[in-house]
């Protein structure tokens, strides 16, 4: 338990975003993704996920992380409109009305809360993505469902504090999620595996190193002078630690790193190829469809339409 104090203690969260949804018709969407972590509670209505249809109940909540793509249904599983994710995101308005009044939260038929965030190790490791935790319910956890609906309410106001409360707000979701996962011993033994090298201090240095330098050279030559050790042995290395092969947790890293420029900035799409490590804007591109599964200038308008 001690280990996972410390490792809660390096936790940096950050809330994204907080949005009340009326489903408008019943949709199937196949190989959702997105970078960011969500918590999905369901007021009213059916939301199933994942090839066997796990269904959620009224009151149950769905944690879907970063990085993990799944078949997700909303409305009722009965003959939904079965669509690509590239189609939700670009059309996301026809399926779902965002709603913001604090006095409707809850009381909506076809209706859920979700809440989305950022939850780093070190500022720098995606924590739940590095732990290959897949989507699950939460069952009968009132505390983590009030929390959710006050991240709901209090986006929905223009009060003082209002960040200040979403913060805390925020912490507090990713406490409880953690706890539910020891306290029902979900997922021992990705815990297990893939917890240990978050005490390893030179793969620290090289996540640290990756963060700061997102848009330089991320060879494994440099990457083996980060750590201290040999370029014939830095891939193994780290791959050893963390499952996956350092130039492929490199390129999740930039993509993740164009997604937050294209929400936060006006830059072109060749300028944000640019500053996360890009020199070929088409290869860009293409690489960011593939991952996402939608254009980057889609991804774009997609936020945009999001943030009215």
């Amino acid at each position: 338990m001690e280990d996972y104090n410390k490792i809660i203690e390096s936790l940096g969260v950050r809330f994204i975003k907080a949005r009340h949804i009326r489903m408008q018709q019943p949709i199937r969407i196949k190989n959702f993704y997105d970078i960011e972590n969500s918590l999905l509670i369901l007021y009213d209505g059916e939301v199933s996920f994942g090839e066997d249809g796990t269904r959620a109940e009224p009151g149950d909540m769905l944690f879907i992380p970063g990085g993990k793509s799944l078949n997700i249904t909303y409305g009722s599983s009965e003959n939904p409109k079965s669509i690509t994710n590239e189609e939700f995101l670009t059309f996301r308005e026809r399926y779902f009305d965002s709603r913001r009044d604090p006095a409707e939260i809850g009381k909506l038929p076809n209706s859920f809360g979700l809440v989305a965030f950022e939850a780093k190790v070190f500022d720098s490791v995606n924590f739940f993505t590095s732990l290959d935790v897949p989507p699950f319910l939460i069952k009968g956890e009132d505390t983590l469902a009030y929390a959710l609906r006050d991240i709901l309410a209090e986006d929905f106001r223009d009060e003082a504090g209002r960040g200040r409360v979403i913060k805390i707000k925020t912490e507090e979701i990713v406490i409880n999620i953690i706890r539910y996962i020891l306290k029902h011993r979900l997922f021992v033994e990705q815990l297990a595996t893939n917890s240990t090298y978050f005490k390893d201090p030179r793969l620290i240095d090289i996540f640290t190193y990756i963060k700061d330098n997102i848009g330089g050279d991320l060879s494994n030559k440099v990457l083996a002078n980060v750590a201290n050790v040999s370029e014939d042995y830095v891939g193994q290395y780290f791959k050893m630690l963390t499952g996956i092969n350092p130039q492929d947790y490199i390129e999740y890293q930039r993509m993740e790193a164009a997604v937050n420029l294209l929400r936060t900035s006006k830059k072109s799409i060749r300028a944000i190829g640019a500053e996360v490590g890009y020199k070929d804007t088409a290869y860009f591109c293409r690489r960011f469809k593939m991952m996402f599964g939608i254009p980057a200038g889609k991804m774009r308008r997609r936020e945009s339409l999001m943030n009215l």
